[in-house]
């Protein structure tokens, strides 16, 4: 799995043979130039999901609750099938908040689970599961998760051994961000994947510098223009 915020990147993105494609809240960080995930709106992500749609034809189009999108049931399934008439074949949700999980399945939206750090709530970015209480908890989470009807769980930035515990206490697929190699998937910000922004996070290897290419060839065009003078 992999993200996308915007239509040309979704019509690149449907020809990779991707299982899913994620429009998240990461676009307040990488897209929109926020400090955090926390100021994505749902006007928001119905915005930048209608675009991605546009663009995918043959991949899984998966969209973020945004923070607050969820906190309540109904809210969350008015919210979830706003989500979905936008474009969005699924909505994810942070955390094990099984009521509003199993109240979207029953309106018929298929919901993907995220265990582990959630961004939305996260005071400070860091590894989960160190401890064998935490552990246990991110465990015990994803279990209710699968148990709901999740189709799949997210596991983001979990201690390795622990996101394998996950995996096979599971039914449902796992898909894993700096959380080892033992999920059943991967997902990874396109943005930092094609090396778009000057720092990518550290478990990150860029498969190429879009950004070095966009300066190379705004200087190029800034030489032709004034060279023209």
């Amino acid at each position: 799995m992999l993200t996308a915020y915007d239509y040309p990147t979704a019509l690149a993105l449907d020809e990779c043979g991707l299982d899913l494609v994620l429009v998240g809240d990461s676009m307040g960080e990488v897209e929109l130039g926020m400090d955090s995930t926390k100021g994505v709106t749902l006007a928001m992500m119905a915005h930048h999901v209608a675009a991605v749609d546009r663009g995918l034809g043959k991949t899984h189009l998966v969209a973020d609750m945004t923070l607050g999108s969820d906190a309540t049931i109904q809210t969350a399934v008015v919210n979830a099938k706003t989500l979905r008439e936008a474009g969005a074949d699924s909505v994810k949700l942070e955390g094990a908040k099984i009521p509003q999980v199993e109240a979207i399945i029953a309106a018929g939206v298929p919901v993907m689970g995220h265990v582990g750090l959630l961004p939305q709530t996260a005071e400070v970015y860091r590894k989960h599961g160190k401890t064998a209480e935490e552990a246990d908890q991110i465990v015990r989470d994803a279990v209710a998760l699968d148990e709901a009807g999740c189709y799949c769980i997210v596991i983001e930035a979990v201690v390795a051994d622990v996101a394998t515990r996950v995996t096979e206490a599971v039914s449902a697929p796992t898909i894993g961000i700096a959380a080892g190699a033992q999920t059943d998937g991967q997902v990874l910000v396109s943005t930092d994947l094609v090396g778009q922004l000057p720092e990518p996070p550290p478990f990150v290897t860029p498969r190429a510098n879009v950004r070095q290419i966009v300066i190379d060839s705004g200087k190029a065009f800034v030489a032709e223009v004034r060279g023209s003078e």
